[in-house]
């Protein structure tokens, strides 16, 4: 794994793979920052040793969203590349969403603006119980541009998603657990814990049906039911099926002994 600016990378037992983001004071998504996160999206989609990913903060910040002291330093050209600021979010974004792994982000202190938007791209979402998460875009003149229009509503429903856009407004960790924003609210320190934890649990089942479920998950919010079950089928037949991890489960089954998934 290459060396990065503002990514630490931890590798771990079991394929386990722990990013964090070290951009001070508060982990600003700066144009340096997202590509870094696009060069590992990119290592990582290649890469099937490695069985769930943690993404998480340095410090109190999750991540305060985009670099508004890197926008202001250019603000001339600001309305000419904001296009291109947004396509490379949403594409970094969409790369990390799509990647074969579960990605689990450990929310630790604040998560606003872009770093809300990069938390729902992860799979799963682990806050501190004390955290503060907030689509805060509309207090700086912006709206939610890196996805977060789009993602927010799947994960909160359309009403809370329009509530928490057009307030602007931040809620706790343990409020976020209660719509549904977050999987689970833990203690205030506990969260990077509790997210490799969990990061262990996923990354000792088999990996090639944990990316095949996954896949079909997403296929499903764009397709109907019919659609979906085919789909299902398809991976189930074309992924699953002829593994060499399906005839490691069963055979550790009847064996009564936990199974050693190869990911073949």
């Amino acid at each position: 794994m290459k060396d990065f600016a503002h990514l630490w990378v931890k590798e771990e037992e079991d394929g386990v793979l722990v990013v964090t983001m070290k951009n001070p004071p508060v982990n600003a998504l700066s144009t340096t920052l997202m590509g870094e996160l696009e060069s590992l999206v990119g290592t990582l989609k290649e890469d099937r040793g490695r069985r769930a990913v943690v993404l998480t903060g340095e410090g109190s910040y999750f991540s305060a969203g985009a670099d508004l002291k890197e926008m202001a330093s250019k603000v001339e050209s600001f309305r000419q590349e904001a296009e291109s600021i947004v396509s490379r979010g949403h594409r970094v974004f969409q790369g990390l969403e799509a990647l074969p792994q579960p990605v689990i982000a450990a929310i630790n202190g604040l998560a606003l603006g872009g770093g809300l938007e990069l938390s729902l791209a992860c799979d799963l979402r682990i806050a501190g119980d004390s955290a503060k998460l907030g689509a805060t875009e509309a207090n700086f003149g912006l709206l939610p541009a890196y996805g977060g229009t789009q993602r927010l509503p799947r994960v909160v429903g359309l009403a809370k998603a329009k509530e928490l856009i057009f307030s602007a407004s931040m809620i706790s960790g343990t409020e976020a657990q209660r719509i549904g924003l977050v999987n689970r609210a833990v203690p205030a320190g506990q969260e990077l814990r509790a997210a490799r934890d969990l990061a262990h649990t996923v990354a000792q089942k088999a990996p090639l049906a944990i990316a095949a479920a996954k896949s079909a998950i997403h296929y499903s919010l764009d397709h109907d039911l019919v659609d979906g079950l085919a789909e299902e089928s398809r991976r189930f037949r074309s992924e699953v099926l002829p593994s060499e991890d399906l005839l490691e489960g069963i055979s550790a089954f009847l064996e009564r002994r936990p199974p050693k998934f190869a990911g073949k």
